[in-house]
């Protein structure tokens, strides 16, 4: 637990790269690393942002992001980031045109996810591989979901394919309840839900300087 810390700006170039690496078919990570970069600046300056780094040796080798309130971020980012996240992404379609089609579904996420009367929701984690299955992403699940308990948060959502089947099980793990499937990018998708109040796992503990 000592090696997680909340993320800062400075950290973005370097889950940019882990982003990349592990998700470098996502529609984000085809929008190319300038994009990447500028996303993660964009959500460290949020105030509807949650967002952890896990350092070993000095270096990022992990992270996870979440939001107290997915469309609230949302329309965050839109609002007062947009001019930075504009270009980066005008800079990736001009590359790979194809992601167009996707990008515009976007805005549909919300709507198609269900389990909209839950706000707070975990959105993406990834770790270098030689630490993957040594459970460090429970612990840092752990921390993100401590935090949105000491914001007042009850419920987080995550949703993730079908056939991830390394994802599903961790959430099942955890006691996530399945409560919607979709289709989104063109993929079969689970929304699942959890009580974070009646999670034995999870305790109302702050590790986040705005707190």
């Amino acid at each position: 637990m000592r090696r997680i810390r909340p993320m800062q700006f400075r950290d973005a170039p370097r889950v940019a790269e882990l982003h990349l690496a592990a998700m470098g078919k996502s529609l984000w990570a085809q929008l190319g690393m300038p994009f990447l970069q500028e996303l993660y600046k964009a959500l460290v300056d949020s105030p509807f942002f949650l967002g952890f780094v896990y350092v070993e040796d000095l270096e990022v080798k992990g992270f996870i992001a979440g939001t107290i309130d997915t469309s609230a971020l949302y329309n965050d980012l839109m609002k007062r980031r947009a001019i930075f996240l504009g270009p980066a992404a005008l800079l990736g379609l001009i590359r790979r045109p194809w992601v167009l089609r996707p990008l515009a579904e976007t805005a549909r996420y919300m709507g198609k996810a269900g389990a909209a009367e839950v706000k707070a929701e975990s959105l993406f984690c990834t770790f270098v591989a030689d630490l993957r299955g040594k459970r460090v992403s429970g612990h840092i699940n752990k921390v993100l979901f401590d935090e949105l308990l000491a914001r007042g948060c009850t419920h987080v959502k995550v949703s993730t394919e079908v056939d991830n089947e390394g994802a599903n099980r961790q959430l099942q793990s955890w006691d996530f309840q399945e409560a919607h499937r979709f289709r989104f990018y063109g993929k079969d998708m689970i929304t699942y839900t959890l009580d974070l109040q009646k999670s034995p796992r999870v305790q109302a503990q702050s590790r986040h300087p705005a707190v």
